[in-house]
């Protein structure tokens, strides 16, 4: 996967597909005023760099279907709402969205910034798609809630499997961020499944979001010597791995999507010799949705996960609009979990009654510093 810093774009107008074009039109009423929707992520702060692919694929579909007619004739108007990198800002971001009376809320990327948009939507009834927020809690929160991303659970199960299948480790050490909700959540899941398999964790090591230095955990994870060494965070993932090959350690380095970020790579990833990530697509997905978005979209910008569960959370919101006919939170909440074999850039994609979809994993290979498809694997 191509992964670097997005280089400056103009929002393309294009038509979509006449598949897409009848799902979005079948059943809508016709209208006449823009549907307002609000879109929750970090535009300033330190998660910005992480969620512009997200916003980017957000504004690529609603440009899509807007320069298509829109829903029933009503485009989207998108109300871009910015958390500030924050759990706070969060609920400040979705308290203004509840406000300004959207329709629903594509957001956020952090699972605890959408642990914090999802405790708001919920209690207006407005739905909400999180596009890229894998813990588990988020959906729990209520049926108002949904995302376009696999969780967690399945998450850390894969590279569970991975790990003792594939790679055929038996001891594995696992370094959490515990300021992170997704880190501790998905280390909890990895942890369990690798044990179930067969596997021994040798130990799990505590940090901090902004921590610069790991001099302490890497020298013991050095005594250890794991045979893998599982590191599901976001930006300190990076400096972890440069500081962690700068001390010797011979080991293979596996983490989950948040490694799928350019400030990953520009942290220290792109150091590794050898390590493979759990992640939602790769360009190098063969369906004829994902084809078609990156002969769209791969020549102006650099594509990751991110822009196509951005891309696929407004279309699934799209989709539900147009077969509820209505604006109405619970008839788009309805059809939102009756969602079933839905084409998307990242799979076809079936949403349950609990707001989580049925869909594949891709595992990403790092091979001296750069990310390539490795495989897919079905749920």
């Amino acid at each position: 996967m191509n992964q670097h810093p997005l280089r400056p774009i103009w929002i393309l107008s294009v038509l979509v597909g006449a598949v897409v074009s009848a799902t979005l039109a079948a059943g809508a009423e016709i209208f006449k005023e823009p549907i307002p929707v609000a879109a929750i992520f970090s535009v300033t702060g330190p998660a910005a760099e992480a969620n512009a692919p997200s916003i980017l694929g957000v504004r690529f579909a609603v440009d899509e279907i807007n320069q298509s007619g829109g829903i029933g004739g009503r485009p989207l108007n998108l109300l871009l709402l910015d958390n500030r990198s924050t759990p706070i800002g969060s609920k400040v971001a979705a308290d203004q969205a509840v406000a300004a009376r959207v329709a629903a809320i594509i957001g956020a990327s952090w699972s605890s910034h959408s642990i914090a948009v999802a405790q708001v939507a919920q209690a207006a009834k407005i739905p909400m798609i999180s596009n890229i927020s894998t813990n588990a809690r988020v959906t729990e929160i209520g049926d108002y809630i949904f995302r376009a991303c696999f969780i967690d659970p399945f998450q850390g199960l894969v590279m569970a499997r991975f790990a003792r299948l594939d790679l055929k480790a038996e001891t594995a050490a696992v370094m959490i961020d515990i300021t992170s909700d997704y880190s501790m959540g998905l280390a909890q899941e990895f942890a369990r499944n690798f044990t179930r398999q067969g596997g021994r964790i040798s130990k799990e090591f505590n940090y901090k979001q902004k921590q610069e230095e790991f001099s302490a955990e890497l020298t013991e994870i050095k005594l250890q010597s794991p045979d893998v060494l599982f590191i599901p965070g976001h930006d300190e993932s990076g400096r972890i791995v440069k500081q962690a090959r700068e001390a010797g350690i011979d080991t293979v380095f596996l983490g989950g999507d948040g490694w799928d970020a350019v400030s990953f790579l520009e942290n220290g990833g792109n150091t590794l010799g050898l390590g493979y990530y759990c992640t939602h697509w790769s360009p190098q997905v063969d369906n004829p949705t994902s084809r078609r978005f990156v002969a769209r979209y791969g020549e102006i910008t650099d594509l990751n996960a991110n822009t196509a569960l951005g891309y696929d959370a407004v279309y699934l919101l799209a989709d539900a609009i147009g077969r509820a006919g209505s604006l109405d939170g619970a008839k788009i909440r309805d059809a939102l979990a009756a969602t079933r074999n839905f084409q998307g850039v990242t799979g076809i994609i079936n949403l349950e009654q609990n707001g989580n979809p049925v869909k594949s994993a891709v595992i990403m290979k790092i091979e001296q510093g750069k990310p390539g498809f490795y495989k897919l694997v079905s749920p």
